[in-house]
C-alpha cells in the first residue's frame, strides 16, 4: 500500500475513538493524515468526547482527550489530497454549517476520491448534498437526514460498514475493523 495524503475534518467534541483510531491507524500503515478544523491551525487542539453504549436509549458521553491538529484549515487545498475522513461525534452538527467544509467534501465526491465517514459524519455528507442515490450508514438517529438528502440508509449492525462506490460508512466506533478495512481497499485502487 503506497502512502496517500488524507484529509481529516474534525472539530470540538468529535468522538474520541472515531478521530484518534483512524488517524493513528492510517499513519501506522504509511499514510499522511492532515487533521484540520475551521478557525484552527496546526498544533491547536480540539476537545474529544467518548461515546459509549451502556444500555440506555442512546449513547452516553464522557470527556475525552485533546486531539492535536496537524494542518491549518485555511491553507487546505482539497485537490492536493487523495482521500477524506469525517469522524462522528457532536462536531458534525456545527461543521456542516461551514461553507468551506461543504465545498471540501463536495470536491472529494466530484473527483470520486475515497471518503470514509462514521456515525454523525453523515450529517456533513447530507448538508453537502452528496448522498443522493447513495447507500449510507450512520448512527441510527441520522437516518432521517440521510433519507432527506436522497440517500438510502443502510441499517447494519454497529460493528459493520458499507461501501458504495467511493464512500465507506459505518454506524459507530465498534465498526472500526470493518470500516477501516473497506477504506483501505478504496485507498488501494
Amino acid at each position: 500500500m503506497s502512502g496517500k495524503k488524507i484529509l481529516m475534518i474534525t472539530g470540538d467534541f468529535t468522538e474520541d475513538y472515531e478521530t484518534m483510531v483512524p488517524f493513528q491507524a492510517l499513519m501506522a500503515v504509511g499514510h499522511t493524515v492532515d487533521a484540520v478544523c475551521p478557525d484552527r491551525k496546526a498544533g491547536d487542539t480540539v476537545a474529544t468526547a467518548i461515546h459509549d453504549f451502556e444500555g440506555d436509549q442512546t449513547y452516553t458521553e464522557k470527556p475525552g482527550h485533546r486531539f492535536a491538529l496537524t494542518a491549518d484549515f485555511d491553507s487546505v487545498d482539497p485537490a492536493s489530497y487523495d482521500a477524506l475522513v469525517i469522524p462522528g461525534g457532536r462536531a458534525p452538527e456545527y461543521l456542516r454549517l461551514n461553507d468551506q467544509v461543504l465545498k471540501m467534501v463536495k470536491h472529494f465526491f466530484e473527483t470520486e476520491k475515497p471518503v470514509a465517514a462514521i456515525c454523525h459524519g453523515a450529517q456533513i455528507l447530507a448538508a453537502a448534498g452528496v448522498l443522493k442515490g447513495r447507500k449510507c450508514s450512520a448512527y441510527p438517529a441520522c437516518q432521517p437526514e440521510v433519507e432527506l438528502a436522497g440517500g438510502s440508509f443502510a441499517t447494519i449492525e454497529v460493528d459493520q460498514a458499507v461501501t458504495d462506490a467511493n464512500l465507506v460508512t459505518a454506524p459507530a466506533w465498534p465498526a472500526h475493523p470493518a470500516w477501516l478495512a473497506q477504506f483501505f481497499k478504496l485507498l488501494d485502487r
